[in-house]
């Protein structure tokens, strides 16, 4: 799955293999398929002045992973306070229209879905990613303008909770349940390094669009 605007789901030269099934090794939370947010409810606001901080509690590595993913999570947050609801629709980009704030946000929500949810434990594929095509490749991108981002903010968090709970349940040397499109099955430790690679890459995106729509820098 390629990405034509900012490098796919999760940019990883090993394209996922979407509807395969491998070796057991993760379990879902509680057995049953992953349900969709809701997203009925009345728009919450985005936390303000989001904190951060890149120094573990402890040297384990565990603890060094997680705080690197939350720090890299916590960054795009706070890439986004602040901004206008008009601004954080525009694509300032010439060549790259679905780069917008939102669009950002929901690609990187829904890349962290694939990885965890699809790809590590195993779910059927749900939400947007059904509907990529060759020719609408990111339909999370597209779709995001019509989303405020103070909601968008508030599904990722909510997501973001429940994935730290799938990785305190796991071993960081269990397997995923789908392969890659090598055929082999990576380890939690290699799905939350990637993670933090895609966050990290995209916060870069997200500095400079936010630089153009308002002229807000340094966040």
């Amino acid at each position: 799955m390629q990405c034509t605007v900012v490098g796919g789901w999760g940019g990883s030269e090993d394209e996922p293999a979407r509807g395969s099934s491998g070796q057991a090794g993760a379990t879902a939370l509680d057995g049953s398929a992953p349900k969709a947010l809701d997203t009925s409810s009345e728009l919450r606001e985005a936390p303000a002045m989001t904190q951060r901080t890149d120094t573990p509690s402890s040297w384990d590595e565990r603890t060094q992973l997680i705080t690197f993913l939350e720090y890299a999570r916590d960054t795009a947050r706070a890439k986004c306070e602040g901004v206008s609801a008009e601004d954080a629709r525009k694509a300032p980009l010439p060549n790259s229209p679905l780069m917008t704030m939102c669009g950002l946000i929901s690609h990187l929500r829904w890349v962290e879905y694939y990885w965890v949810e699809v790809m590590f434990l195993g779910e059927e594929l749900a939400g947007p990613l059904t509907e990529a095509t060759d020719d609408d490749p990111d339909p999370e991108m597209r779709t995001a303008v019509d989303i405020p981002l103070p909601r968008l903010l508030a599904e990722y968090e909510e997501q973001s909770a429940r994935y730290r709970r799938v990785v305190s349940d796991h071993d960081l040397n269990a397997t995923a349940r789908r392969p890659i499109s090598d055929g082999r099955h990576v380890d939690l430790r290699w799905v939350i390094l990637h993670l933090i690679e895609e966050i990290s890459r995209h916060n870069g995106h997200l500095d400079i669009v936010r630089e153009l729509v308002d002229g807000r820098t340094g966040v």
